[in-house]
């Protein structure tokens, strides 16, 4: 983390942001049918978003983790999940938890908000603590205790 200590992160031009929100969005609805790929495109707009928003590392993951977690480190852990979902044979309750922890680390990058230790969830694009999200009657985390 030392060496990426001095990292600012780039701005998102409006047009660039409402693009990223928009492919969150399709990425969502299209886990419904196929959460293998849709878990895959997740993890690569995240590595896209995270390039866009000037962090160094998009052709090594653990680089990337490393960078991110400067500005995002309360994410850095929902984004290695989606990832290693993405890769493994992980079971679709896996790769939906997966996505929404790491839904947490797309909101703060398309936000532009660092999270403090003490935040659940930066401001969101739709003003409600998170991105869009087909509805499926259960509980955040997928658990109903």
């Amino acid at each position: 983390m030392r060496q990426h200590g001095s990292l600012r992160e780039l701005p998102l031009s409006p047009e660039a942001r409402e693009h990223y929100v928009t492919e969150w969005a399709a990425v969502q609805e299209q886990f419904v049918e196929s959460p293998q790929k849709a878990i895959t495109e997740a993890d690569a707009l995240l590595a896209r978003l995270a390039k866009d928003r000037g962090i160094p590392g998009s052709e090594r993951f653990e680089e990337q983790v490393a960078a991110l977690s400067v500005h995002h480190a309360y994410f850095v852990q929902g984004y290695r999940s989606m990832h290693r979902a993405a890769r493994d044979q992980s079971g679709t309750e896996e790769m939906r938890e997966a996505m929404v922890e790491a839904r947490g680390l797309f909101e703060a990058l398309v936000t532009e908000q660092s999270a403090a230790p003490d935040r659940r969830r930066p401001s969101s694009p739709d003003d409600r603590g998170h991105a869009p999200w087909p509805p499926t009657g259960r509980h955040a985390k997928g658990r109903n205790t």
